[in-house]
């Protein structure tokens, strides 16, 4: 069983990221005064979509296999060689046991929850104090989201939900501490997020009113995998760092139909590990 302050995981090292673009607000060209001479009439420049990132699901033409496809930006999730999510074979992966510590420091946080369209996320509350610590760094969690089903399999198995806990240090770099859900009995930790999950997309988060219990959501064990890897949405970044805790936690099956309901399926499916090394505790 782990402490608060978590037992050594393993990793291999590597940052940095990008997130999504912002549209910007045009202003219309003002009238010139009646005492000056109108020039000339030009055809207007085509508007270019360049502040949007481009329109992407899971299905269809828009679905994983076209993602490269839709935006130039996206191009890493068909190049790239490091991409997530991943199949650890056991047989396959390096056990270590003197890797660097990965430390993670949780307690009871207030969150918001928001459907953006792909996923259910919970936004942490600022300052919540939150950490995993990595090579010695810092990393403050900002939110955590789900897939129905899992995206990292084990054994080239998909379990039914996988829940993503993603992390950010002072530079932008990201680490990602990946949990999977098996069906069984009701997760209480993430009871009232379940009551309240947003069926459409949100304009504005739904406040939680009870803090979430993060210690008490993860698993309480220091068997893990760690891999080098990339978002697992467009666009595709690399230098993520990946930490998927081998023993999953228990959701009812009410509540993985619950969320299925609104995601039938929100899953990338697993892409080639290439030169990389799942390495084991």
């Amino acid at each position: 069983m782990l402490q608060r302050k978590w037992l050594p995981l393993l990793l291999s090292a590597s940052l940095a990221l990008a997130l999504s673009a912002c549209g910007a607000n045009s202003v219309a060209p003002a009238e010139p005064s009646k005492a000056e001479t109108p020039a000339p009439k030009t055809e207007a420049p085509k508007k270019t979509e360049t502040t949007h990132a481009a329109h992407w699901s899971y299905e269809g033409n828009t679905g994983p296999a076209h993602w490269a496809e839709l935006d130039q930006t996206f191009a890493a999730c068909a190049n790239g060689t490091e991409q997530s999510p991943v199949d650890i074979e056991l047989t396959q992966t390096k056990v270590d046991k003197t890797a660097v510590q990965v430390e993670l420091h949780y307690q009871p946080s207030a969150f918001t929850l928001m459907n953006n369209g792909h996923t259910i996320q919970a936004n942490a509350a600022a300052g919540n104090g939150n950490t995993i610590t990595v090579d010695g760094t810092d990393y403050t969690l900002a939110q955590m989201h789900f897939h129905h089903p899992s995206e990292n399999q084990i054994n080239g198995k998909n379990f039914e939900m996988e829940g993503h806990l993603v992390h950010k240090n002072k530079d932008g770099g990201l680490a990602v501490v990946g949990f999977l859900m098996t069906a069984g009995k009701e997760n209480k930790p993430l009871a009232e997020m379940w009551s309240k999950l947003p069926k459409q997309e949100t304009k504005e988060d739904v406040k939680l009113e009870q803090p979430v219990d993060l210690p008490g959501l993860v698993p309480s064990t220091a068997h893990a995998f760690r891999y080098e890897g990339s978002l697992t949405t467009p666009p595709c970044s690399e230098h993520v760092k990946w930490i998927v805790l081998a023993d999953p936690i228990e959701v009812s099956k009410e509540q993985i139909e619950a969320f299925a309901a609104i995601f039938p399926d929100n899953h990338r499916p697993v892409q080639p590990l290439n030169q990389r090394t799942v390495v084991s505790n």
